[in-house]
């Protein structure tokens, strides 16, 4: 993995430096949904992917599979999650085990960045907030349109930045943030058709008590760390930071969407 990757991969789970990237399976132990709601994704396969049996997802940066193990459950289709961090993949292959799906779940440990290069023939492809990972926007839409079928579908989840909200409103990664117009006119010049959008505002408003709740969990495990790795306490303090960081962004600031698009 090159030293850019690195911290595009940090960045992406709220960590200011990469020397935290090692600790970030212990911050996380508490979770495991990674960011993208398992219900919205999956919803959105059933009614909008046709369903054989030999239908295939790919799930990028699937973390600890919990949208992976959710897919195969309620849709019973054949998954593959792909990480890089071997003890979310540890943890995904042990809950697709436990909850009777380990057939139809093949999860292994991977840079997001060579798959798009070699995985091919997919019916459906799944980003789910992982940020620049796989480089910018535009970049990041045509590596995912050469791993489906045409008349395949991909699945983003991502953030967008309301055209009143100032850039530098945006506490954690502002500059990152394109407006919804923005993403629009992508989709259009990448020959993608978009199907439908679910914002925050269509899901049970839980926001509040997901972000106390997960702001809890971090900043116990975050303590613990200090303890362990005294040195290390401005890296763990960085993460509590930026971490509440993206809370107030996502309450206050952007727009939180799920995008299903088809390849045209």
């Amino acid at each position: 993995m090159t030293a850019q990757t690195r911290e595009k991969l940090a960045c992406s789970l709220t960590a200011e430096t990469t020397e935290l990237l090692p600790f970030l399976p212990y911050l996380l132990q508490d979770f495991w949904a990674l960011g993208s709601d398992p219900d919205v994704i999956t919803g959105l396969i059933g009614k909008y992917v046709r369903i054989y049996e030999d239908t295939r997802v790919l799930d990028l940066g699937c973390g600890k599979g919990a949208v992976s193990v959710k897919a195969a459950q309620n849709l019973r289709v054949k998954i593959n999650g792909i990480d890089l961090f071997p003890e979310f993949i540890q943890y995904a292959r042990g809950k697709a085990q436990e909850l009777g799906v380990a057939g139809l779940c093949e999860f292994a440990v991977g840079d997001i960045n060579e798959s798009v290069k070699t995985e091919t023939d997919y019916d459906c492809v799944i980003l789910g907030a992982v940020g620049d990972v796989l480089g910018n926007p535009a970049e990041t839409l045509h590596k995912l349109k050469a791993v489906i079928k045409p008349g395949g579908y991909i699945l983003i989840d991502e953030g967008y930045r309301p055209e009143e909200i100032k850039r530098e409103n945006v506490k954690w990664r502002g500059d990152d943030f394109l407006t919804k117009r923005e993403w629009l006119e992508l989709f259009e010049k990448a020959g993608l058709e978009l199907i439908k959008t679910i914002s925050s505002s269509d899901v049970a408003d839980t926001n509040n008590h997901d972000s106390s709740k997960g702001m809890a969990f971090i900043t116990a495990r975050a303590n613990e760390l200090i303890e362990k790795h005294p040195d290390k306490r401005a890296i763990f303090e960085g993460y509590i930071r930026s971490q509440q960081n993206e809370y107030d962004d996502i309450d206050n600031d952007l727009v939180c969407v799920t995008w299903i698009l088809r390849k045209k």
